[in-house]
């Protein structure tokens, strides 16, 4: 519908927001999509085990990622697309710091997304590993870190990766009953979602526990 060329100035004013909200609506629509194909390539790259493949997969989700935030920063799943996709391309050769700026700029991603959505999951099991993980020097806060995963184990059943770092940071520490049960839940999980992989994990960390008792 056109606006008027005369009247009051708020009704000619109220033509301009019609436009522009649909053009928001299309940009989030679309930032929606490339944050899913982003995503996708980084749940898909973690399967791999050729690094070239690996190496391809991430680096084609980083940039689906930076698009989809470039269309929408208001999306916490596009900035978390973003920090999966830039996360697994750090530690693609092994888990170690080799940019500091690359760090910073992944922990600002994961803070943006749950800036946006306080209560995203897999934001907060992320967030939570790499508090515990990270020395103190590099932003690190194991006492922090640990109450997020806990947060997250009691509110999704099934997290996996976060039931065996929970059962590593309570053996380190000497708990090891606790340990014990994150690490027995973990590979029950693992054995029902047929994650190999997971499952040697866990039976490790048990391992572990094991040998130290």
């Amino acid at each position: 519908m056109a606006c008027p060329r005369s009247g009051l100035i708020l009704a000619a004013l109220l033509c301009l927001p019609l436009g522009s909200s649909r053009a928001r609506a299309a940009d989030g629509d679309a930032a929606a999509g490339l944050a899913k194909q982003a995503l996708d390539l980084c749940v898909e790259g973690r399967k791999l085990t050729e690094r070239d493949a690996r190496n391809r997969d991430f680096e084609r989700g980083q940039k689906l990622a930076e698009q989809a935030v470039a269309l929408d920063d208001q999306s916490a799943d596009a900035h978390f697309a973003l920090f999966c996709n830039m996360g697994e391309l750090m530690r693609i050769d092994g888990e170690s710091i080799t940019s500091v700026f690359m760090l910073r700029r992944l922990m600002a991603e994961i803070d943006r997304t749950l800036e946006l959505r306080p209560t995203h999951i897999d934001a907060l099991a992320a967030k939570g590993t790499l508090l515990v993980r990270l020395p103190r020097l590099f932003g690190g806060d194991a006492e922090k870190g640990e109450a997020m995963l806990r947060e997250v184990a009691e509110r999704d059943p099934n997290a996996l990766s976060t039931r065996i770092t929970l059962a590593r940071t309570c053996g380190q520490r000497g708990d090891r009953d606790e340990a014990v049960a994150f690490a027995e839940r973990a590979l029950q999980i693992a054995r029902v979602q047929g994650r190999a992989d997971k499952v040697a994990e866990a039976q490790a960390v048990l391992s572990e526990l094991k040998a130290a008792e």
